[in-house]
C-alpha cells in the first residue's frame, strides 16, 4: 500500500479538485501496480471550511483516508511528521494541498520506490508557472540554501517527496523544535534520487507561505544546520578590528596635531564603535542558539492531535482526542 500524505491549511477552495485528482491517481496505482492507496490528511489548525469539507466528503471516495486535526497551527513540518506517523503503508508520499504540484508525480514517485534501491525520491522543479517576481525570489531564497546551508539541495529546492519505511522511521524519529524538514532530509543521507516536473500555477485561494514564514524557515535552517552566523560574526569581528585599527591611526594623529582637545575622547570612541557593535552582534547570534537550544530542552509535543478519523469507501469510524 503506498500511503499520500497531505498537510491542509487554507485549501478550502482546492479541496474538491484535489479529492477529484487522488480518486484518479488512486486507481491507476491499483490497475498499475495492484496496489491499495491511503490518504492522510492532516488539517494544521486551519481557520477557513477544509476539515468539514473533508469530513462530508472522504467516505465517499474509492481509496481508505485518514483525517486528522491538529488543535492549532503547528507548520507544515508538523502536519507531515503528524502525517507519516499515522500512515501504514509501504511507501509514502507528501504532497500539498494546492495542486501546485501534480499529484501524478504520486506515480512518479512509486516507480522510483518500487523498482530502484533508492529510499527516497524529492521532486524537482523544472520550472514554475508564477509571476516573474515570485520566480525571482524563488530562486534566490534556494540559491542562498545551497549556497549556505545544504550545498546537494536541488538548485530551484524540493517542496515534495516520497520515501520508504526505514526513511520514514528516522525522519519520524526527529523530535526537534524550529528546524528544517528539507534540511532533515538531505543530512539523514540514504540512497537519494530526483524526479523533476513543473510546478502548476495557482488556481485556488492565496498562499500562505508569506514572506514572514519564509524568513523564520530560512533562520531555524541556519540555525539548525549550519555554523554560517558564527563564521560570518567572526569575519565581522576581524574587519571590526581592521577598521578600528584604520580609526584609532586617524584619532592618534588627529591628537597629535592638536585637533583633539577633550581629554579621554579617543579611548572612548574607539570603545564604543568596536565593543558595542560586536557585542550586540555576538549576543544577537548566540542568543538565537541558545533560544533553540532551550527550546528543546522542554520535551514539547511538534504537534497535539485534538481529532482523528479513519474512513474506508463507505464506512466511518470516528476517535476524538
Amino acid at each position: 500500500m503506498i500511503s499520500i500524505v497531505i498537510p491542509v491549511y487554507r485549501n478550502e477552495e482546492s479541496i474538491p479538485s484535489l479529492l477529484t485528482a487522488l480518486n484518479h491517481v488512486a486507481d491507476i496505482v491499483q490497475s498499475a501496480y495492484n496496489m491499495k492507496t491511503e490518504v492522510v490528511f492532516v488539517v494544521d489548525g486551519s481557520p477557513d471550511n477544509c476539515y468539514f469539507l473533508l469530513e462530508t466528503s472522504l467516505h465517499q471516495l474509492s481509496f481508505s483516508s485518514k483525517l486528522l486535526l491538529h488543535s492549532r497551527n503547528f507548520g507544515s513540518f508538523s502536519a507531515i511528521r503528524t502525517g507519516l506517523i499515522a500512515a501504514s503503508g509501504d511507501y509514502f508520499v507528501v504532497l500539498a494541498a494546492d495542486l501546485q504540484e501534480p499529484p501524478e508525480l504520486v506515480l512518479k514517485f512509486l516507480e522510483k520506490l518500487s523498482t530502484s534501491s533508492c529510499d527516497i525520491v524529492v521532486g524537482c522543479r523544472k520550472n514554475r508557472d508564477d509571476p516573474s517576481i515570485t520566480r525571482f525570489a524563488s530562486n534566490m531564497f534556494w540559491w542562498f540554501y545551497k549556497k549556505f546551508i545544504i550545498s546537494d539541495i536541488p538548485k530551484k529546492g524540493v517542496d515534495v517527496f516520497g520515501c520508504n519505511k526505514i526513511f520514514r522511521k528516522y525522519l519520524t524519529n526527529f523530535e526537534e523544535a524550529h528546524t528544517s524538514l528539507v534540511s532533515l532530509i538531505f543530512w539523514l543521507g540514504f540512497e537519494r534520487t530526483e524526479v523533476s516536473y513543473v510546478r502548476c500555477a495557482r488556481k485556488h485561494g492565496k498562499s500562505a507561505w508569506t514572506l514572514k514564514k519564509k524568513v523564520q524557515y530560512l533562520l531555524d535552517s541556519i540555525f539548525s544546520f549550519t555554523d554560517f552566523p558564527i563564521r560570518m560574526l567572526t569575519f565581522f569581528g576581524l574587519i571590526g578590528i581592521v577598521l578600528s585599527s584604520l580609526f584609532a591611526v586617524f584619532i592618534i594623529l588627529a591628537k597629535l596635531i592638536g585637533n583633539i582637545v577633550v581629554p579621554g575622547y579617543a579611548a572612548t570612541v574607539l570603545s564604543i564603535i568596536f565593543f558595542g557593535g560586536i557585542n550586540l552582534l555576538g549576543i544577537g547570534i548566540v542568543g538565537s542558539y541558545a533560544w533553540r537550544t532551550y527550546e528543546n530542552t522542554k520535551h514539547r509535543p511538534l504537534a497535539i492531535v485534538m481529532k482523528s478519523r479513519t474512513y474506508t469507501p463507505d464506512i466511518q469510524q470516528e476517535e476524538d482526542k
